[in-house]
């Protein structure tokens, strides 16, 4: 495989394009050599269902669009960024065990560190942010190697972070 692999699609902001998100991202690192019907797939499935979700329902209509990156470097670190133009970063919120939604920033950072990841919030030089991910490669067949998540970037704390 090549030394250093990119892809990347946008979309609209609308709840229709994150399955095309998803089907982009499995299609994409199906190429890359992870099959789909692997667990490492379908945990980044549902990792990119959550992000993406977030940038189509918390941008408020403010980001008409959002991105999807994806970065395989050296067949070992694998990237996945979400970008939107809306400025605001992930919120934390208090967790409440009757809330309908506002647990996506937690299940992604809880199934990245489960995959030994890293999940990042950054701002763009454009004024909106970028939520990634950072897990290890994992060949088929291979393991997961496991080593300490950890987040980076905006503060996300152990209550339901928001955007």
């Amino acid at each position: 495989m090549a030394d250093h692999l990119e892809a990347s699609v946008t979309l609209p902001s609308d709840p229709a394009s994150v399955a095309a998100a998803r089907t982009y991202v499995v299609g994409t690192l199906a190429e890359w050599g992870l099959p789909p019907d692997t667990d490492v797939s379908e945990t980044v499935r549902l990792i990119v269902s959550e992000l993406t979700t977030n940038a189509v329902q918390h941008t408020f209509g403010q980001s008409p669009t959002f991105t999807v990156d994806l970065v395989l470097d050296r067949d070992e670190r694998l990237r996945i960024g979400v970008t939107d133009s809306h400025p605001r970063f992930p919120k934390r919120l208090p967790a409440a065990v009757q809330q309908d939604n506002g647990r996506g920033m937690v299940i992604i950072r809880w199934l990245t560190a489960e995959c030994g990841g890293k999940l990042r919030v950054r701002p763009t030089r454009e004024g909106g942010k970028t939520v990634s991910i950072e897990l290890p490669w994992a060949p088929p067949g291979g393991p997961v190697p496991a080593e300490p998540a950890t987040v980076v970037g905006q503060a996300v704390g152990s209550q339901e972070p928001q955007r």
